[in-house]
């Protein structure tokens, strides 16, 4: 599989946690030699401790670009399956697909988070192509919810620029009134309700009543 990610988002990266070196250094690794990104961590504190700061700068919303993250179930301290609940909790996980890392006894466990949300669980010791692949696949789930946030966060932008006529025009053109009908509603001239209508269109980036009513149901602009 050759993952292929809209550059604009920019470059994937992969999360490791797990308190064996070795498994995170073979890991990255792995990733290298698929040209992916990564950075590791040896426990789900020291993970949580580098995500706060990210969290709480609210001038952009993290992760920024497409990111996954590989998490072993059982470690020392907080475990991965109580991460994964906190990350969850913090609705994360659609930007952020999980991928848990397990043992044969942990399998319930992971089953169980995948009924939850988490993205999937690889047992160990693991075939290192489908590793791959399904971190490829994770981070293509990403990309897709980091975009839909990116348009979402323009949408309202643009809904923002509208003045308070132009939204009453929107709203009925919306609801396929003609020009003469929104005229006569809003009690102002044809020519004044193409002006708002034309107005509308260009900041909403749209070019038809259809595509300006899709792009708000689905928070796109």
């Amino acid at each position: 599989m050759s993952l292929a990610l809209d550059p604009s988002l920019g470059l994937p990266v992969v999360y490791l946690v797990d308190d064996e070196d070795v498994v995170r250094d073979a890991l990255a690794w792995l990733l290298r030699s698929r040209r992916l990104l990564s950075e590791g961590f040896a426990s789900a504190e020291a993970f949580e401790a580098w995500l706060a700061p990210r969290l709480a700068d609210g001038a952009s919303p993290w992760p920024t670009s497409p990111a996954c993250l590989v998490l072993d179930v059982r470690m020392p301290g907080t475990s991965g399956l109580v991460l994964f609940e906190r990350l969850a909790e913090q609705g994360l996980l659609p930007v952020l697909p999980v991928l848990f890392l397990t043992g044969h006894g942990d399998v319930p466990t992971a089953v169980a988070a995948v009924k939850r949300g988490a993205f999937d669980f690889v047992e160990k010791p693991f075939s290192n192509n489908a590793l791959v692949d399904r971190i490829e696949q994770a981070l293509q789930l990403s990309a897709q919810a980091v975009l839909q946030r990116r348009q979402q966060a323009s949408a309202g932008r643009a809904l923002a620029e509208l003045t308070e006529r132009e939204r009453e025009v929107m709203q009925l053109v919306i609801e396929g009134r003609p020009n003469k009908l929104i005229a006569d509603q809003l009690s102002i001239s044809v020519r004044t309700v193409e002006v708002h209508r034309a107005r509308v269109f260009e900041k909403m980036n749209v070019k038809s009543a259809v595509e300006l009513a899709n792009k708000l149901r689905d928070g796109r602009a």
